[in-house]
This record gives C-alpha cells, structure tokens and sequence, in this order.
C-alpha cells in the first residue's frame, strides 16, 4: 500500500497557475502591455526632441556668443593695425617727456575728419600711462584724468582689447548721448625704434556693419546647428522604431508562448485536482483495506489459533502427566506446554496487528473528537498521559483529513513511547489560513533526522507520506538529548472525493 501511495502522490505545481489560466487575465496583461510600448515609443521620442531642443539652443546660443565675440575681436584688430599705422607717426613724440608737440595735434585732426579712417571711427583717444587723456577728438576731455580701467591697463601690457561697450563710465559722457552702444577697442602706441609702449589709443566704432556680420555668422550657424539636430533627430526615430518593431516582434513570440503556457496550466490544474481527489479515496480505500486485513486475521489465523489453543488445554490435561519422553529428558506434557506457550503468544501478536490494523469508527466524529480519540486509545495502551490542546478547529473535515490525523497522532505518540520513553508528551491543534496544523512533542532522548532517515525508519516514512498525498507538509526537529517535535499541515477544505 506504502507504493501505491507513492504512485498517487499529487505533483506540486500550485505555484505555476497564480491566475494566469484566466484568459481574461491574459488579454488584459497583453493589453497593458502594447499601451505600455506604445507609451514608452512615445516618450523616448518626446523626450529625444525636448534633449536635442535643449542642447540645439545651448549650443547654438553659445556658437553665436562665440561668433559675436571672435568678430569683434577681429574687426578691433584690423582697425588697431590700420590706425596704428596711420596715427603712431604722430605720436612719436611722446617717447620724449610724455607730451604730444603742438604740431601733432592738427595733424591728428586732419587724419580723422574727412577721411575714410573717420568714417569708420565715431571718437578718437589717446591715453597716457597715469589714465591722462593727451588727444580726443572732443578736446574738452583732453588734459582729464579718469580711472585706469582693466581694459586699459592690458593694452598698456601689450594687448588689443575690443568690446561693445555701454557708454556708462564717465569718459564716454560725449558719446552717451548720440549712441547706445559702440564698439571700444584699446590698442598699445609703440616707438618706431625700440618697440616701447608710449600711449594708448582708444577708438569706437558703430555696431551697424558689425551687427549685419554677426547676424548672417549667426544664421549660419543656427542652420548648421538645427540641420545637425535633425539629423540626429531622425536618426533617433530611427532607431526608436527598429527597437519598437523588435519588441513588437519578441511581444508577439511571448504573447504566443503565454497562451501556450496557459493551456499546459490550465491542464495542469485540472490534473492536480484529479491527483488530489484520487489520493483522498486513496486514502480512505487504504484504511476500508487494512479493516478488511484486521477482519481477515481475526476471523482466519486468530480464530484458528484460538481453536488450537482450547483442543491443546483439553490435551494438555491428559498428556501432562505422560511419563514418556521424546528427546533431551523432555516429556510429552513439557513439549504442551511449550506449544501452548508458543500458540497463546502468537495469538496475541496476531490480535495486536489485527487491532493495530482495524481503524475506529470516525467518519462521523469532528476533527477535536478524533484527536481526542487518537490520544485517548494511546493513554489507555501506554498508561500515560499525554498534554492536548486545541485551538479553534472547525467541526467538518474530509475524511481522508480525519484519517490522517488519526494516523499520524497514533504513529508519532507510540514512535515517542518506544524511543523516547514517552517523556513530557504533548499535541497541539489549531487551524490557520484553510490548514490543520498538528505539533507532537516530547522531551525524550531525542535522535538525529538525518541518521533516521538514512537507516530506513518506517513510521517518519509513512507519515510524511500520508501527510503529504493530500498535499501537506510534513517535517521533524529532533536532535541526540533534546527530545522531538513532529510538525504537519493539513488542507481542511472538502475534498470532492465522490466525482469521477
């Protein structure tokens, strides 16, 4: 029977059908799924373009700050070498005591007014090391001092400087009025001879030209900047939609092994209810199997026994006073006695399987009152008591349930007797989340699980099987000095053991 069972014990695949057998389930999950690919393409586009959006305007932003700036160094540049070139030989003179000679003042004059020179340039300065104008073209402003700005003091280092300036400081008090803003170079005066820094001229020049350069520089480059943006914009796309049609590709493959995984759960499911179910009756036909064994035994073998015995008793009576010997100074009445000996005690080892075999009537007692049974037939047998308690166990159960608990109480209780001595014994029952859970303890020698299994000990063998066919669990904390403890769960739910 202990291989029937093991043929008939339910395959384990609870964890596999988690709803996904529900086809409602499924379409839903597939639905989720194509709004959600549907979504993330569109947000890897929208957040593409807003990333390249930003970076275009950085970029492009900084290139015409960069063209602006580089334009205006270069158009102060050239201007400082043509008016170097024109005005330094008249300020020669300033390499002597610092002054420009009185002829060289006119002559600046002329230079700048009606000339190409002065049409490119609005004002005209010339600086001296102490921040002293010695020449301008407004001569109110020649002889003052002003502060030494820092512009000013690179072109005294040897630099040309440009900037648009905004005409606040003081110096450009003559200026403000007629323009907002002019382009300000500095560039150094040096000797014709020795190359030394004697002066510093300062010019300004209107923005209009430049601003019509910049602004075509500029145009340029935001072309080029939004060109390369859309490029990488529709490259992005690209790629986007090629990672789009792949998972739309492998989405599909998955959709399709889905359903096939959910057919094989749905299969599955069906299998393991008709597993469990054949393993209940399993169960109870074991038991109606071994009443039928103990039945058999009584009514055969033991009431031959019996016989045997009372026509031995009748013999024994006449036979025991024979003097006649048969071996060894042995007589007749010593081999009765012997055989009678041998027939009563094989008698009561027959009555104790047939007993041991024969289950009670519990078909219509509750879980507590089988228990209570189990733990009853045991104290009687062992003439020891044992702790029970019991929390809050439901009233109906199958009856495979029933069995079991029966079983497994009468097991564990007489396996703590025979090793442990039945020392401390106690069972615990109580129901939590649809299961039976039984504890039987006890505080006997103790013994290592691992050895018992591995030298074949029957009764844990057979009740982990019993416990598990209806698809419990079963386990065992023992170790050598600090007793055991018997643990198993129980579904407690009905059985549908009469379909089929």
């Amino acid at each position: 029977m202990g291989a029937m069972r093991r043929d008939l014990r339910p395959l384990d695949v609870r964890h596999w059908s988690m709803g996904a057998s529900d086809p409602a389930c499924y379409n839903e999950f597939a639905a989720m799924n194509l709004l959600a690919r549907f979504g993330l393409v569109r947000l890897l586009l929208a957040g593409g373009a807003v990333i390249l959006l930003a970076g275009m305007m950085v970029v492009g932003t900084w290139v015409g700050s960069e063209i602006e700036s580089g334009v205006i160094s270069r158009a102060g540049m050239v201007t400082s070498l043509y008016v170097d070139s024109l005005v330094s030989p008249h300020l020669q003179s300033l390499a002597g005591n610092g002054e420009l000679r009185e002829s060289d003042r006119p002559a600046l004059d002329r230079l700048l007014s009606g000339t190409p020179l002065g049409q490119h340039i609005v004002a005209f300065k010339i600086w001296a090391p102490d921040g002293r104008i010695l020449y301008s073209t407004n001569p109110a402003l020649i002889g003052r001092r002003f502060e030494v700005k820092p512009a000013l003091a690179a072109a005294f280092a040897g630099e040309v400087r440009s900037h648009i300036a905004d005409l606040t400081e003081p110096e450009n008090e003559f200026e403000r009025p007629q323009w907002s803003r002019l382009i300000e170079t500095y560039a150094p005066v040096r000797t014709a001879n020795t190359g030394t820094i004697v002066a510093v001229s300062e010019f300004y020049q209107t923005t209009d030209d430049l601003a019509q350069e910049v602004r075509a520089a500029r145009l340029r480059s935001w072309l080029m900047v939004s060109t390369a943006t859309l490029v990488m914009f529709v490259l992005l796309a690209g790629l986007v939609r090629r990672a789009s049609n792949t998972i739309s590709a492998q989405q599909s493959e998955l959709s399709e092994k889905v359903a096939q995984l959910t057919a094989l759960l749905a299969q599955n499911e069906q299998l393991h209810e008709r597993v469990r179910r054949a393993a209940a009756r399993t169960t109870a036909l074991n038991e109606r199997f071994l009443h039928r064994i103990a039945a058999d035994l009584h009514d055969g073998p033991g009431q031959g026994l019996a016989l045997a015995l009372m026509r031995m008793e009748t013999l024994a009576d006449v036979c025991s006073t024979c003097p006649a010997t048969i071996a060894r100074e042995r007589t007749v009445g010593d081999e009765f006695r012997t055989l009678h000996s041998a027939l009563q005690a094989a008698l009561d080892d027959l009555r104790a399987v047939s007993g041991g075999l024969h289950l009670p009537e519990i078909g219509q007692l509750s879980l507590a009152d089988t228990a209570r049974r189990a733990v009853g037939d045991y104290e009687r047998k062992a003439g020891l008591a044992v702790a029970l308690s019991m929390d809050d166990l439901p009233r109906e159960a199958p009856l495979p349930v029933k069995i079991t608990l029966f079983r497994l109480l009468q097991e564990s209780l007489a396996n703590g007797f025979r090793h442990g001595g039945g020392t401390d014994q106690r069972v615990s029952l109580k129901t939590r989340d649809g299961q039976l859970l039984v504890e039987v303890a006890d505080g006997g020698t103790g013994f290592d699980p691992r050895t018992a299994v591995a030298e074949g000990h029957l009764g844990l063998a057979g009740m982990r099987e019993r416990v598990e066919i209806l698809g419990g669990t079963f386990s065992v904390q023992s170790a050598p000095g600090r007793g055991a403890v018997i643990r198993a769960s129980l579904p407690v739910a009905p059985l549908e053991t009469e379909r089929e």
